[in-house]
Order: C-alpha cells, then structure tokens, then sequence
C-alpha cells in the first residue's frame, strides 16, 4: 500500500484548516506555504474535499477554506480511501468484485496480505486528525531503529 503524494497533500491541507478551526478561513496561498503544497494542485484537492463536505469555501475578503467536519470525525484512512481508494496492500483482498485469481482458494499469501490489509486499515482509521493535532504522533527523529 502506497500513500499518493495527493494523498499526503490532502492529510496536510486538512491537517493545516484543523490547525485553524475557529479562526477566519485560511486562503490557497496561507495552506500552501504552511503545508510545503503546489497552490494550483492543492486548489484541486481541496474542491474534492469541498465536494465531499469536509471543507466549504468562503467567498470575499475574508474568503478562503473552514474544515467542515469536527478534527476528531476524520480519520487519516478515510482521507486515504478518498483518493487513493483500499487501504489493502493487494488487490485480491481490497474488497473489490469480479476480482479473478488464479490461485482463488489457494494461495498461501491470502492470510498474509489480509493481515496487512487489517493492520494498515487499523492504523490509519484509529489515526484522527485530533491526534494529529494532539502531537500524539509527532516525529521522533530516531534515526537509530533499536531508539537510542
């Protein structure tokens, strides 16, 4: 399973106007130097957001782009299956129909790429953007695997 570059952008953009719930509506331009985003691709993720109602848009002056769901009801899965679609790690368990294998009913990878079909959905859903917010899962630096 690969998280899409337009992914990331959208977690990032969200993840910034969450930032800013309760203030005045933050501009393409504010998230986009905030969030490291390209203004023009960030502006076609977030009208898919619009459209979905995570975001809404302000006209005017005072114009720009408010979340529109509470940080705490959006998870990092649901974001991801957005636009990039399952979260399974293959496509014979991503839960689509009319998917034919040749090895259907006997291949010896079927429980384990289920088992991290399930381990990713359970991180990534269990992950909101109020967690985020929460700095529960802030960057630790460690370069060293074994954390010292």
């Amino acid at each position: 399973m690969h998280v899409s570059q337009k992914s990331q952008y959208a977690l990032r953009a969200l993840f910034e106007l969450a930032k800013r719930q309760g203030s005045t509506p933050a501009t393409v331009a504010e998230i986009a130097e905030s969030q490291a985003i390209p203004p023009r691709f960030l502006e076609l993720i977030l009208q898919g957001l619009r459209a979905k109602g995570i975001v809404d848009s302000r006209r005017g002056k005072q114009g720009g782009y408010v979340l529109n769901v509470a940080p705490a009801n959006i998870s990092v899965g649901d974001i991801i299956r957005d636009f990039d679609g399952s979260l399974a790690p293959v496509e014979c368990v991503a839960g689509r129909t009319g998917e034919k294998c040749r090895l259907q009913g006997r291949c010896a990878f079927m429980g384990l790429w289920q088992k991290g079909r399930d381990a990713i959905e359970e991180v990534y859903n269990g992950i909101s953007l109020q967690d985020l917010l929460d700095g529960k899962f802030e960057a630790t630096g460690g370069s060293d695997p074994k954390g010292g």
